[in-house]
């Protein structure tokens, strides 16, 4: 039986959504062609922050002249400003079999920290959207804006659990998103990122994703040194397949070798692309570790 969703209760809660209400989440371009928000552009139109003149060309609205600097020069100057528009905020959090067993599921802190980036992008009218995936990927909310939205993303985000022993697949699930050819915004990818494709297939797939991209990694301390000791018989919760091993000093030495490099190939991929990489321990407080890596008030990407 695949485990239930996160209670509404558990995710709305007034006081966690308060406490991030000084927050901002910046990227260093935003993409052209948005809606009216929060966001200055890389376009050059009516906005109100001045940013660089040039000189004016048939067509250009005749608006925007500089009539001082005709009066002194003779010439024909246009004013430039920066244009305020939204960033689409993409959310993907892993939904599968896995992220909702443990006494504390990950389940729990992926769509807390979903919610916490959702209100941050909401209350700056951004365009936000959600696209939960596990072997598949589905659109839940293809795009919301303004902050009276936060309810009910949170009702969105409350509803989901896992299809029956639904295992991961990211790779496929960053194609089909490719493949729906989406305005540029942020892509945050949210998950413990143990895919049983591994890291490789990810970095194929990102090659066709033109957003920005913050992958949020979810550890537990257990991860990387596993309180296991003698013969055991582990259980894959999502493929049901089981493995006889004998837990030994040897083995726990190769096993911590592996998730450290693990770690290292995350990190590497996530840089290559020119992403930003977080990680959020689920045993420790969600909104102290945000406070933490919103440094400023803000996260840069």
């Amino acid at each position: 039986m695949s485990p239930g969703p996160i209670p509404f209760d558990t995710l709305f809660d007034p006081g966690f959504l308060a406490s991030l209400s000084h927050l901002s989440i910046t990227v260093q371009r935003v993409a052209a062609g948005g809606r009216f928000g929060d966001r200055l552009s890389k376009d050059l139109g009516a906005g109100i922050e001045f940013r660089d003149y040039r000189g004016y060309s048939p067509g250009d609205d005749p608006r925007a002249i500089d009539w001082n600097i005709y009066r002194r020069l003779g010439k024909v100057f246009l004013r430039l400003y920066e244009e305020q528009q939204d960033l689409p905020l993409y959310l993907m959090p892993d939904v599968s079999t896995s992220m909702f067993h443990e006494p504390e599921p990950r389940a729990l802190t992926a769509l807390r920290t979903a919610l916490a980036l959702a209100t941050i992008s909401l209350s700056h009218h951004d365009s936000t959207a959600l696209f939960p995936f596990a072997e598949k990927m589905e659109m839940r909310v293809k795009s919301m804006s303004g902050k009276a939205s936060t309810m009910a993303f949170a009702e969105h985000l409350a509803r989901l659990s896992p299809p029956a022993d639904a295992g991961t697949n990211l790779s496929a699930a960053l194609r089909r998103l490719a493949d729906m050819n989406l305005r540029r915004g942020l892509l945050v990818v949210i998950s413990d990122f143990f895919d049983p494709a591994g890291l490789d297939a990810v970095r194929d797939a990102l090659r066709s994703i033109r957003h920005r991209m913050l992958f949020v990694q979810l550890v537990r301390p257990s991860d990387a040194e596993p309180d296991l000791d003698g013969d055991l018989r582990l259980l894959d919760c999502e493929t049901g397949e089981a493995a006889q091993i004998t837990v030994t000093p040897h083995v726990m030495e190769r096993y911590r070798e592996t998730y450290a490099q693990f770690n290292r190939d995350l990190a590497a991929l996530v840089k290559y692309h020119h992403g930003g990489l977080l990680r959020l321990d689920v045993e420790q407080d969600l909104v102290t570790q945000l406070n933490t890596l919103f440094a400023a008030g803000s996260l840069v990407v």
